[in-house]
């Protein structure tokens, strides 16, 4: 039987009995546009967080662009973040009109590098904006130091790591403000596109509720110019039956990745790093091997998806040539070589993981 990425059909049938009548419940009370299940899962997504405001909006990449608009970036001011990331990340540094400056990533974590962080430091810094890589909260206890310290915003980029936490406080409520996607296929999504921005700031998220709704406040009266980026009522529905499922959902994206761990151990191959720091939650599973192509190959001769991300680093992109000329990052480009994602969701069965373990070893004769 195929072996995909993800299997969001699995997830639905296990939520149909109760989502088909709240989904048929939301359609004939006919309330789309920032309607009652909206407002519901922001005051839920708030308490499970622990922050005191979480503001909804379209998508991961509309999170972090208010996000940022809201932290007061904007042109002429630089961004510290990763290169080794989705290109929403520096795409949102762009749409305010700020420069997204690349410095290199741990090479176990795959996670922004603070030393280098700490020396990218300029007077026209603004903002740091760590990402949770692929669910592994990034190192903030130094980061939110170096942004105390040099008076910058901390913007956090969740898209990856709704549910993971450091030392019990969950990601997105430790800095300024923070950016999350529900995408489908995060560990949190929702049947299409989704996003939600987090604060403990009251102006902050004041702000941030006119910026996704056409600058206004009140209907009709608009105080800022700002976007049309609502969250669907129907999204909304899906999510607030998904919400309490998360913490299952994340132990067995756990218990996936430590069966990978115990049937790849000690082949030549790099397997997730758990460094102790935070919680990892595993959105991917992703591993490094020098022998990429082959794995790939043979997996999909048994039908068994994989994936990379990301091939090619940010500082690559034709789009940030102009930002990045001369720019060189051994970690992030040896990673990207050589980075390969296997299939992972809480619905994956032992069976099946051990039959993509078989798969591997196979190739490296192991």
């Amino acid at each position: 039987m195929p072996i995909p990425m993800v299997d969001l059909v699995a997830q639905y049938r296990d939520l149909q009995p109760q989502l088909e009548p709240a989904l048929l419940k939301a359609l004939t009370a006919a309330q789309f546009i920032l309607g009652p299940n909206v407002q519901a899962f922001e005051k839920e997504a708030a308490e499970y967080l622990g922050v005191a405001h979480a503001i909804t909006c379209a998508n991961g990449t509309d999170a972090l662009h208010l996000a940022l608009l809201a932290a007061g970036i904007g042109p002429g001011d630089e961004v510290i973040t990763t290169p080794f990331t989705f290109i929403a990340t520096a795409e949102a540094i762009a749409y305010v009109g700020a420069k997204a400056v690349f410095v290199d990533i741990d090479p176990c974590t795959f996670n922004i590098d603070v030393a280098q962080a700490k020396r990218a430091i300029t007077a026209k810094t603004k903002a740091l904006l760590p990402v949770h890589l692929f669910g592994q909260p990034a190192n903030l206890a130094p980061l939110m130091a170096l942004a105390k310290e040099h008076q910058l915003q901390l913007v956090e980029d969740c898209a990856q790591s709704f549910g993971a936490n450091i030392g019990g406080i969950q990601t997105g409520a430790m800095g300024d403000v923070a950016a999350f996607s529900f995408f489908p296929s995060k560990n949190l999504g929702c049947f299409g596109d989704g996003g939600m921005i987090t604060t403990q700031s009251d102006d902050m998220a004041e702000t941030l509720r006119m910026l996704r709704n056409h600058g206004s406040k009140v209907r009709y009266y608009h105080d800022i110019v700002g976007y049309n980026s609502r969250l669907d009522e129907l999204q909304a529905v899906v999510l607030r039956a998904k919400l309490p499922l998360i913490d299952h959902y994340n132990q067995e994206r756990r218990r996936v990745a430590h069966r990978y761990n115990a049937g790849l151990c000690l082949l030549n191959l790099q397997t997730p790093c758990e460094d102790g720091v935070g919680l990892h939650v595993f959105h991917q599973y992703t591993l490094l091997t020098d022998h990429r192509e082959v794995i790939q190959q043979a997996l999909a001769e048994h039908k068994i998806a994989s994936a990379v991300y990301y091939p090619v680093p940010l500082h690559q992109q034709k789009v940030f040539a102009d930002i990045s000329v001369g720019s060189h990052f051994p970690v992030t480009e040896s990673v990207a070589k050589r980075c390969l994602s296997l299939p992972i969701y809480p619905e994956l069965s032992n069976e099946a993981i051990d039959e993509v373990c078989g798969v591997i070893r196979q190739v490296l004769k192991a």
